[in-house]
């Protein structure tokens, strides 16, 4: 069942739609059911994906757009040439009771992820130095101090004439 997105959710959308790559190409050969499956999984993984399509008919691909979004229960957020953006809340969004989702995330939430630097990183948010640097090359462990200038008052004095 698509949904129908309010023009405030579209834009959001369409901004966080930019940058990605498409994920699903749709070829001369035209919609297959593998192709629905392939956009169906994509959907589930990522809930917002870009779909390129070969086809020099505009028409052509506003049918394949509307088909996509009838048989994935997706909602169509932007039509430009041949990219089609379409968006699909995902369905089972508990997957962790904290909200985290992905690797990068899993150390955050006490779990040994079993890679060699999970220990340091977890080392280093319990506060044990990491021996590195927080920029990431080597070198003295430690915080990164960064200099902060003081603003001094500007007085606007008359300059001495140079002497000769």
């Amino acid at each position: 069942m698509n949904r129908i997105l309010s023009p405030a959710e579209r834009s959001t959308l369409k901004a966080r739609a930019h940058p990605l790559r498409p994920v699903v190409m749709i070829g001369t050969d035209g919609l297959s059911a593998a192709v629905l499956q392939e956009i169906d999984a994509s959907l589930k993984a990522h809930e917002l994906i870009k779909i390129k399509v070969d086809s020099d008919d505009p028409d052509e691909r506003d049918d394949l757009m509307g088909t996509i979004c009838a048989n994935t229960g997706a909602s169509a957020i932007q039509h430009i040439g041949k990219i089609l953006v379409v968006f699909r809340e995902r369905q089972d969004k508990s997957k962790n009771e904290n909200g985290n989702r992905g690797r990068r995330n899993a150390g955050q939430a006490g779990q040994n992820t079993g890679s060699p630097n999970a220990a340091r990183r977890q080392g280093a948010k319990a506060g044990a130095p990491t021996g590195g640097r927080a920029g990431g090359k080597g070198g003295k462990s430690g915080q990164v101090w960064t200099k902060v200038r003081s603003q001094k008052p500007r007085r606007n004095k008359p300059r001495k004439p140079a002497e000769s």
